[in-house]
């Protein structure tokens, strides 16, 4: 069973701002939370394109949303070809867009997919089970720079070095297998006094790793740039985002899509005549209530961005 609690459920909908007959891309389509909301809003002569690289997601939405009465298409793949899945489709251009970042609440839970500190499983971190790098690779072949950097780099972990140096040093003793064990090496490479404060210690290493097994950031960047030519005038393009990574590339991303004249300051008038292709909606994000983080831990950092194609 396929269960995931959607986090800014109906903020996010509410954002697209659905049209009956319009077309709508969920590019992370996970257990149909945000899809099924969407789906309710569209009429018969409605679209709802959903994507997912998890077989497992795609099978449940798919059951979850054979009752609908728009047109549903599910597509096998990884959102960094939403332009090319869409308009391979028929479809030029679409009224909304949205994306769900982060890992989902089943990938978490079955430990065998490698994704949790708190479970015993292989180094796996796939989402998408096709694919041949697995964080065991990363672990026990990439040089002790190059972890360092992805800790630090993906994971804002400020002992890094200390952590890539410590996974060396016991894979040179014997391959590091599980995800307990390299939970274990992470923890002893942090010094104890920290150890006692905050989350878990192997959160931003785990976090890290993952975000570099499933190239998550590049992937993102990418797909941002390919929405921007797929919106119509007055589509939407929504994001929930879990951590600042990929929360400042999306901020960073609208307020680019934002600007007009980029003229040099000096230029007595515009002769750029650049124009701008989002208004952003959110200047601030929008975030869970007290009450939606009650009843779902994980949705206390997330943050929803909001931009209109204009």
């Amino acid at each position: 069973m396929f269960q995931h609690i959607t986090v800014l459920l109906k903020e996010s909908v509410d954002a697209l701002d659905v049209k009956p007959d319009g077309v709508y891309v969920d590019c992370t389509l996970g257990g149909a939370g945000h899809s099924s909301l969407i789906a309710e809003r569209l009429g018969p002569k409605g679209t709802l394109i959903g994507l997912d690289q998890d077989n497992r997601a795609l099978e449940a939405a798919k059951l979850k949303l054979s009752q609908t009465s728009c047109n549903v298409i599910l597509h096998k793949a990884n959102f960094q070809h939403v332009k090319e899945v869409v308009t391979s489709l028929g479809y030029n251009q679409v009224d909304g867009v949205l994306f769900d970042l982060g890992v989902s609440s089943p990938q978490l839970d079955e430990g065998e997919r490698g994704f949790s500190y708190h479970e015993d499983a292989p180094l796996d971190m796939r989402m998408d089970q096709d694919q041949e790098l697995t964080a065991y690779e990363i672990v026990n072949q990439y040089p002790e720079e190059e972890i360092s950097r992805i800790l630090f780099q993906y994971g804002e972990e400020k002992f890094s070095r200390r952590i890539a140096h410590h996974i060396v040093q016991k894979r040179m003793i014997a391959p590091i297998d599980s995800t307990i064990e390299l939970a274990e090496i992470i923890k002893g490479a942090i010094p104890a006094a920290t150890r006692r404060k905050g989350p878990h210690p192997a959160r931003r290493s785990f976090q890290g790793i993952r975000i570099a097994v499933n190239n998550e950031l590049g992937v993102f960047e990418d797909a941002l740039k390919q929405v921007v030519p797929l919106l119509r005038t007055g589509g939407r393009v929504a994001v929930i985002s879990f951590h600042s990574l990929e929360d400042r590339i999306c901020k960073h991303f609208f307020q680019e899509q934002a600007i007009g004249c980029i003229c040099p300051k000096h230029f007595p008038v515009c002769v750029c005549n650049h124009q701008p292709s989002f208004t952003i909606l959110t200047r601030k994000p929008i975030v869970p209530t007290d009450r939606e983080i009650e009843a779902n831990a994980r949705a206390r950092s997330a943050k929803l961005r909001v931009a209109e194609k204009i």
